[in-house]
């Protein structure tokens, strides 16, 4: 008998990512702990419609971001409420945005081919572009204690290395026919794992060698699509696809998977973990959506929150600021949101 399918709309027009509609389940669920809500603020971004996302705090606790749909790179500064923006080339359309070790603003040029540093005292761009025509989309990246930035490239299918002193950019194909690489992160011996959306597995590279080991999730189903590690250096993912939140641990290779709150049909997105290993993902199949708390020191929601303004819309990408114990999100209701985690 054929699966069932669904068709799921990726951000960029005319992307379409083909998923089984329904699929076993494990038996093992979370456990339910008397689950509190965490506070959440929200702040409407001035620019309608322009998807702000991807947003990173800085040493002034200034908090940058993207507006994807609306071509820009800005920062909001939470005390004030006031927002900044910054002109950017015509036709970059970020995806994603970090701020460097120098203080540099970093932001991936989707529709470009590019990755673009802005100086925040003059405003200035600075883009390097990719150097294979075929890694036409840059998506999401995080730098090491070196300075080296680590990138995925989406639609491209392959996975990057920028060194910004000599604008060196390193491309590898992923193994894996339209795996979609997507979320990235680095584990604590700095090598990057990274997900790949269109198929069932993790990745990882080798800095040393350059070479890429793939590890397999144990449903064929799973679409891993951001990541997490936490300080033992196990390696955690949401599964949008069949609504679960996993880990790997790349010490024996095995791999747990517990079911989201909102169950088969949760879509879980955005992720993160905060200074306490503790991971934070967003159910983007409910309305609103919802951010779910996990403990993996005795594997506990400990925590749900409705996120209010995003009825109908989505968080996309999460990160936690260690300076003020906050997590960050841009929803596609026009919003950057803080939540305050206990």
């Amino acid at each position: 008998m054929r699966a069932a399918i669904a068709t799921i709309l990726l951000p960029l027009p005319g992307v379409f990512l083909t998923l089984p509609a329904t699929q076993p389940r494990p038996a093992h669920d979370a456990r339910m702990a008397d689950t509190t809500t965490v506070s959440i603020t929200e702040w409407k971004v001035p620019w309608e419609r322009s998807r702000p996302r991807d947003p990173y705090a800085d040493a002034q606790h200034r908090v940058w971001f993207v507006g994807q749909a609306g071509n820009y790179v800005a920062y909001l500064d939470p005390a004030s409420g006031k927002f900044t923006q910054f002109d950017i080339p015509e036709g970059t359309n970020p995806h994603n945005l970090i701020i460097s070790r120098s203080g540099d603003v970093w932001f991936t040029g989707n529709r470009n081919a590019t990755i673009d540093r802005l100086d925040p005292a003059t405003g200035e761009v600075h883009a390097i572009p990719m150097p294979d025509p075929a890694a036409r989309d840059p998506h999401t990246m995080v730098e090491d204690s070196r300075g080296t930035f680590w990138f995925t490239v989406q639609q491209g299918n392959f996975v990057g290395r920028l060194e910004p002193a000599s604008g060196r950019v390193q491309l590898l194909h992923s193994p894996t026919a339209r795996s979609l690489p997507y979320g990235i992160a680095l584990d604590s011996h700095e090598h990057p794992w990274f997900c790949e959306f269109g198929s069932n597995k993790l990745a990882t590279i080798d800095p040393a060698t350059m070479t890429i080991t793939e590890h397999p999730l144990p449903s064929p189903a799973a679409r891993p699509r951001r990541i997490a590690i936490t300080s033992d250096d196990r390696v955690w993912y949401v599964d949008y696809a069949r609504g679960y939140l996993g880990v790997l641990d790349p010490r024996d290779g095995s791999v747990r998977e517990w079911a989201a709150p909102s169950g088969p049909r949760s879509l879980p997105y955005a992720l993160t973990v905060d200074d306490h290993d503790r991971l934070w993902y967003v159910e983007t199949g409910p309305q609103p959506n919802r951010l779910v708390g996990f403990d993996p020191g005795n594997n506990t929601v400990f925590s749900v929150t409705p996120i209010a303004e995003s009825g109908g819309m989505t968080v996309r990408h999460m990160t936690f600021d260690r300076a003020t114990r906050t997590l960050w999100f841009g929803t596609d209701a026009n919003t950057i949101a803080r939540a305050r985690v206990p």
